[in-house]
């Protein structure tokens, strides 16, 4: 590499005015994008339809960007929109051919995300589908997530460690009587990289280790928050139902099968890098070709992992950009009203986390802004507002 190419990829972080608003438009795209899904949860709707909705807003919105530049700009989903319903956790995404429908009083995870020229914005959003505030156990489990996501949001800042981040927010989602889910990580973003090095554990547990690590100015991050009503130990119950997969761009084998090699063929030409849905692909031949390339560890799957029934899931995801001055969480929801049976008054290190700033104080004279209040979190908790 020449010292030339050095120094570009050196500047390709928040310290350029592009890059940022590479994320930010990408964002403003995903948070329309969550908004256009969430007015299609409705009763009876199939879960299909409105992920299919999801997916063909963002590739329209950014389609629509960087038209006429001499250099093609990549650009479209960063991650399927996935509708994963009560005990269900994460990355449903069906089929086509699948007939599964929403009913009321289902409680939805959504998960999405969007990228411009490789630079990354995910959102993850929880919402019951009923009329009216939501409360008891569905509330708490809700109140914690968001509630896990708003410490979160204030410990991610430059000269914290990982860690911190990982103790705290088990700390918030005990104060509600619920777990933290195991297995999420919330990774650092990178250009065309939606799983960075950097990472931060959701339960530090013998079997999951990360290394420690602190975070710095001119970094992203994605905050994946779940959090259970259950164990928080979700099992794979069916491998059939895994649709999400990413390609591993390091590794290398010579496919067997012609439906192998054609699926794959298709993958490295449309999704080289991004994690896609096999709905994209030929259904017939994907089910028969998918699973050879899996076997060789030629793709990553996201498998669709389920607590027991009956335990209620709540699942926060944010993008978050550590600019010089302060925290810029650039995707959210607000969320319903929630009226549950727990709170953090009586946890006062989860009060003084929530009572930390997110952005830094301007430095220099001149008039100073009303400082904003901490909000109390456990009822209609909504994030920081978004500058876009």
């Amino acid at each position: 590499m020449s010292d030339d190419e050095r120094v570009e990829e050196k500047e390709l972080d928040l310290s350029s005015p592009e890059v940022v608003t590479k994320y930010k438009s990408a964002a403003e795209i995903v948070n329309k994008a969550l908004q256009l899904v969430l007015s299609e949860c409705k009763p009876k709707a199939k879960i299909v339809d409105i992920c299919e909705k999801g997916d063909s807003y963002i590739r329209e919105q950014t389609g629509n960007m960087y038209k006429n530049v001499k250099k093609k700009i990549e650009r479209g989903v960063a991650f399927p929109t996935c509708l994963s319903v009560n005990n269900t956790v994460c990355h449903f995404s069906p089929l086509a051919s699948d007939e599964t429908v929403l009913e009321e009083g289902d409680i939805l995870k959504i998960d999405m995300g969007c990228h411009i020229d490789g630079f990354i914005a995910v959102v993850g959003h929880t919402h019951m589908l009923q009329q009216g505030p939501v409360t008891g156990r569905a509330a708490d489990v809700i109140a914690a997530a968001n509630t896990a996501a708003e410490v979160a949001l204030r410990l991610v800042k430059p000269g914290k460690k990982n860690q911190d981040v990982t103790k705290a927010i088990q700390e918030v989602a005990a104060a509600y009587d619920c777990k933290i889910v195991e297995g999420v990580l919330s990774h650092q973003l990178k250009q065309f990289v939606i799983d960075g090095n950097k990472v931060v554990l959701s339960v530090s547990n013998p079997e999951t280790r990360v290394d420690d690590a602190e975070f710095e100015e001119n970094e992203v991050y994605a905050i994946d928050i779940v959090t259970s009503t259950g164990d928080g130990k979700p099992k794979l119950l069916d491998e059939k139902q895994t649709t999400i997969y990413k390609r591993a761009v390091d590794k290398s084998y010579h496919l067997k099968m012609k439906a192998s090699r054609f699926i794959y063929s298709d993958i490295c030409q449309n999704f080289p890098i991004m994690p896609f849905s096999a709905r994209a692909l030929e259904e017939k031949r994907a089910r028969l070709g998918l699973v050879e390339c899996v076997n060789h560890e030629l793709l990553q799957p996201y498998p669709v992992l389920h607590e027991k029934p009956g335990d209620f899931v709540a699942h926060i995801k944010f993008t978050v950009l550590l600019m010089p001055n302060g925290s810029d969480r650039i995707t959210s929801h607000g969320l319903q009203e929630l009226q549950p049976t727990k709170t953090v008054d009586d946890h006062p290190e989860i009060k003084a986390w929530l009572s930390l700033p997110v952005k830094s104080k301007k430095k220099g004279g001149g008039k100073k802004k009303k400082g904003k209040q901490v909000e109390k979190v456990e009822g209609e908790a909504k994030p920081e507002p978004m500058e876009t």
